[in-house]
């Protein structure tokens, strides 16, 4: 940026303010001119010497033409004589010839000539003419046997008066022609002097433009090259300068970098501290009123669940930023799953937001993880409910979608084809461009520090590219949010199943018949799930570890069931359950773990024959998916 203590150079100076001499284009444009008028003059004297050329040629073939009618006449003449003398056919061959001969001769000369030779043409037409016909009656006469009459017409002289005659006539056209010739000859002899001195000139022209372009260009050259220098000097002084910037660029970085962890720490520091201080509190509530021997336990256990599951939800929402939550996809009908939600999201934002749903018909099934779906919807209509304080409207919406190659080419890493698209605009204050960029960014919130962990459309993000598909915020300051989920269409005769909820029904429960080995190598962990699964009735073997686990099997051949943890220190759950059906091919397993290296989840997805319950399950649901496994057995 230029300011009074750096003024601009003056116009015309070099870098270092030199004055740089304009380069002017009248020398060349004028040599130029001049070449080419040269030119055109020597492609004009070309012209006329072609055309003298042809003319001399012209004229040569002329002459010859007329040389060559005077000589056929002669041997025409000769021939009569020799038959007249002797009778003999044999000399009429010549005669006989020649009269064609004669005949093209006078049409060559003719069309080539008829203009030039003036009133000429005509007399040597009528005196050739005449020669033949005399010609041709002496032939006649001797043909017919009258001799004598036929010599008579030669003695007369009648033919040599015409031979006379054509002589004449053809020595005339000889001289004009050959004064014509040497005009023609004498203008090409100048045009090609001209010629040559134009060829000269243009050439001279052409090196002395040449000579003058290189001088210049030498010159110039020689100025950029010094303007080069000086521009290398400043080039590195710019990069030095860049450096350095770039320098105090990475520590601002950093320094957000930082900012932003130490508002995510905050957030989940005071999130779990306050869950762990809800599920701790109630807790020793719990065993006090247990001590004095009071009832009414109900609200402290409830309570301390409360907290825990909000623990859980919000170690889902880390593993699902972090693309690592393990995803059990099913076909899915979103104008099934959609109004199955309304209820609860009703209960969860509140009577000052009003929620619609617009469901498109014939809508494409998808595959997805219906939990986690639900999850991200609910995760929008939560952040929508924040942005409209004063109440608003919420739209959920399902259509079919197309994004072709130009939106792919524009978003890369989104590829083309058919997708099912929802929703979710509410009627709240908008964001701003600059915020709406940023708003999937890990780490990144708008609310204050305390309130939130930055990690809910980081959520909803991970899991809808997870699933491979493709999420866009479209929003306007002031008008309203609206959170485009595209997933992909699935494509095949997987029907979706229905959606049956499973609230308030009963919890099932097992057989003490039925034997499950668990298979825990945290002690705490797996007390609870000994203790739970033997509270729903079944019999329970536990273990530490792969090789007691294993040991446990060969002695009882009766176990139903391994539930095992995936991550172990000795031996992992698959490679544990892999040495089990080697033993018990028709054991079935059941995983869980809080966090998977990719023993049973592959690109994020739980394998096909894999049964998976994620840490922490609370009892309902450690019941429903035994149950769920073991009666898969039976089948």
């Amino acid at each position: 940026m230029l300011d009074a203590r750096h003024p601009p150079p003056p116009q015309g100076a070099g870098p270092n303010g030199a004055e740089m001499r304009p380069f002017s284009l009248a020398p060349l444009v004028a040599g130029f001119l001049l070449l080419v008028a040269v030119v055109a003059a020597t492609g004009g004297l070309i012209a006329m010497q072609r055309g003298n050329v042809a003319d001399t040629r012209r004229t040569v073939e002329l002459r010859s033409s007329v040389l060559r009618l005077f000589s056929n006449l002669q041997d025409a003449e000769t021939s009569q004589r020799g038959y007249l003398l002797t009778g003999e056919d044999a000399y009429l061959g010549p005669f006989r010839e020649t009269e064609g001969q004669i005949s093209a001769a006078l049409n060559q000369i003719a069309a080539s000539a008829e203009a030039e030779l003036g009133s000429a043409l005509p007399d040597l037409r009528t005196v050739v003419a005449e020669k033949l016909v005399e010609l041709r009656r002496t032939i006649d006469l001797r043909h017919s046997g009258e001799t004598e009459a036929s010599l008579a017409v030669v003695r007369s002289g009648e033919g040599k008066r015409l031979m006379d005659r054509v002589r004449r006539i053809i020595e005339g056209l000889e001289t004009e022609i050959d004064a014509r010739l040497r005009t023609r000859q004498d203008s090409a002899a100048r045009t090609a002097r001209f010629l040559q001195i134009a060829i000269a000139a243009a050439v001279l022209l052409a090196v002395s433009l040449a000579a003058y372009a290189l001088f210049d260009a030498a010159a110039r050259n020689r100025r950029i090259a010094g303007a080069h220098r000086e521009l290398t000097g400043a080039h590195e002084a710019l990069l030095r300068a860049s450096v350095a910037r770039e320098r105090l660029e990475d520590q601002l970085r950093q320094s957000q970098k930082m900012e932003a962890m130490g508002q995510l720490t905050g957030g989940l520091a005071h999130d779990f501290n306050n869950m762990l201080a809800i599920i701790m509190g109630n807790l020793n509530l719990l065993k006090r009123r247990i001590e004095r021997g009071e009832g009414r336990l109900e609200t402290y256990v409830q309570q301390a669940l409360d907290g825990g599951a909000r623990a859980a939800t919000l170690t889902h929402r880390l593993l699902a930023f972090a693309r690592k939550q393990p995803l059990s996809p099913e076909a899915i009908d979103c104008n099934r799953l959609v109004p199955g939600m309304s209820e609860i999201l009703r209960r969860t934002l509140g009577e000052r937001v009003r929620v619609e749903t617009v469901l498109a018909g014939g809508l494409w099934t998808t595959r997805a993880d219906a939990n986690q779906l639900e999850n991200a919807l609910l995760n929008l209509a939560v952040n929508a409910r924040d942005a409209m304080p004063e109440g608003g409207h919420l739209t959920i919406e399902t259509a079919n979608a197309h994004l072709d190659d130009a939106y792919a080419q524009a978003h890369p890493g989104i590829p083309a084809g058919q997708y099912v698209l929802i929703a979710v605009s509410d009627t709240g204050s908008g964001m701003s461009q600059e915020i709406a960029t940023r708003a999937f960014d890990p780490f990144f919130t708008t609310k204050a520090v305390g309130q939130g962990t930055g990690l809910g459309l980081s959520q909803v993000y991970g899991f809808v590219r997870q699933t491979g598909g493709h999420v866009k915020i479209y929003t306007e300051a002031g008008r309203g949010t609206s959170v485009k989920i595209y997933l992909p269409r699935l494509v095949g005769s997987e029907a979706a199943p229905a959606q049956s909820g499973t609230v308030g029904a009963k919890i099932p429960e097992g057989d003490p018949r039925e034997i499950i080995l668990v298979v825990e190598d945290e002690d705490g962990v797996r007390r609870m799930a000994v203790e739970a699964l033997r509270d729903l009735s079944y019999t329970v073997i536990h273990a530490t570890g792969g090789t007691q686990a294993l040991r446990i099997l060969d002695e009882n051949p009766e176990i139903s069931l391994l539930f095992t943890d995936v991550v172990m220190p000795e031996m992992s759950g698959k490679e544990l359950a892999d040495a089990a059906r080697l033993r018990r091919p028709d054991l079935r397993v059941l995983y869980t773990t809080g966090y998977t290296r990719n023993a049973i989840v592959h690109n994020g997805v739980v394998d096909a024959d894999v049964q998976l319950l994620g840490k922490p399950y609370t009892l309902e649901q450690l019941a429903r998916k035994v149950r769920q496994v073991i009666a898969a057995q039976a089948a």
